[in-house]
């Protein structure tokens, strides 16, 4: 295993997408984040494929806080759209919302020209000791999502971690 792995910790990928949910696409956003995370020293548990319903998302968020993850990064639903639910079903999740990195998601996005990420409704949070991110499904919302997130997410966990220990 790799040092910065180590350091880092476990992710897991959930893609709310109802065409590759029912087979009729193939994920490509799921690879894709896959890569980006490795590259940045995380160990992806997988990738999760979800149909946009929140009951659907609420269980895979749940679940992989349950697992110990320590980053969960949703693809896909977070527009405007009566499908797009994934902001909705993550608040349900949140122990305590950052607004500050979702709106530095949605300013970088927009500056990149990734509309869907700059009118993106998605949120981010805690949620016991695991982050959760929401990013627009393009592939351009996430390439650039995770170039924002690469400064951010390792001092989050790290502030995450250093709880678990004063606690202990």
């Amino acid at each position: 295993m790799e040092r910065s792995a180590q350091r880092l910790g476990r992710a897991l990928v959930v893609i709310v997408d109802d065409r590759a949910a029912h087979g009729e696409n193939e994920d490509t956003a799921g690879p894709l984040m896959t890569e980006l995370l490795e590259e940045a020293g995380f160990i992806v548990d997988g990738t999760v494929v979800v149909h946009a319903d929140t009951v659907a998302i609420r269980n895979a968020l749940n679940t992989a806080v349950i697992g110990g993850a320590d980053l969960v990064i949703t693809v896909g639903g977070t527009g405007v759209s009566p499908r797009d639910v994934t902001p909705d079903a993550t608040a349900g999740v949140l122990d305590r919302p950052i607004p500050g990195i979702g709106e530095a998601l949605r300013s970088s996005g927009l500056a990149a020209g990734a509309v869907d990420a700059g009118i993106s409704r998605g949120l981010v949070g805690v949620s016991g000791s695991t982050l959760v991110v929401n990013l627009a499904g393009s592939r351009s919302a996430v390439r650039d999502g995770m170039a924002t997130l690469s400064g951010l997410v390792p001092f989050v966990i790290g502030e995450l971690s250093g709880l678990e220990e004063a606690q202990a």
